[in-house]
């Protein structure tokens, strides 16, 4: 597989790819960290609070199209570079993580077929998810975000630094193999 795309994105390319897909997830977050501080700590109402790309772009923010797109990125991320999650640790909560993500990914389908359809669930004047049924957007997506990332960041930190007890053979260079988390700093 080395000799493929994804397979030199989870060899030699891999702590690059993971760099560059953390720099995704990050901006992601900053957004809505930044929705989050609009509404609570600023006392925006919420449909002015929208991030920073939504007040240069406020009708990007609208759009089901670019949720749904990001939605897809996270998932496509997840997979295409779990391969070089060689031990059982790293590998098993990159995994949960990706599976998190797969049922963010239908909410995110379910709220672009409504708006394309014109038909919202239950009558909703807007694209609903099936769990914004009982929790606002903001906070469920903040939520969503928040449960898709700790177990990616406790995958990344196994990938690291992974245990003695680990005996898969890691095909990439990201990993700091035999380094403590303390000497790495």
């Amino acid at each position: 597989m080395p000799d493929t795309f994804v397979g030199r994105l989870n060899g030699e390319r891999h702590e690059l790819a993971l760099r560059l897909f953390m720099v995704i997830v990050l901006a992601h977050w900053a957004e809505h960290l930044l929705q989050a501080v609009q509404i609570y700590a600023l006392g925006w109402p919420v449909p002015e609070s929208r991030g920073a790309l939504g007040l240069l772009f406020p009708w990007l923010i609208k759009s089901e199209t670019l949720h749904y797109g990001y939605a897809l990125v996270m998932l496509i991320g997840l997979w295409v570079l779990r391969s070089g999650f060689t031990g059982r640790l790293d590998r098993s909560w990159w995994m949960v993580a990706f599976w998190i993500q797969f049922f963010h990914h239908i909410e995110h389908a379910s709220l672009l077929v409504q708006a394309t359809l014109g038909q919202n669930l239950f009558g909703r004047p807007v694209p609903t998810s099936f769990v914004q049924l009982w929790v606002p957007r903001v906070e469920l997506h903040l939520f969503y975000n928040t449960i898709v990332f700790i177990p990616m960041m406790i995958g990344m930190y196994y990938h690291l630094f992974p245990p003695p007890r680990e005996s898969a053979r890691p095909q990439c260079s990201c990993a700091l193999h035999g380094v403590s988390p303390a000497r790495a700093m």
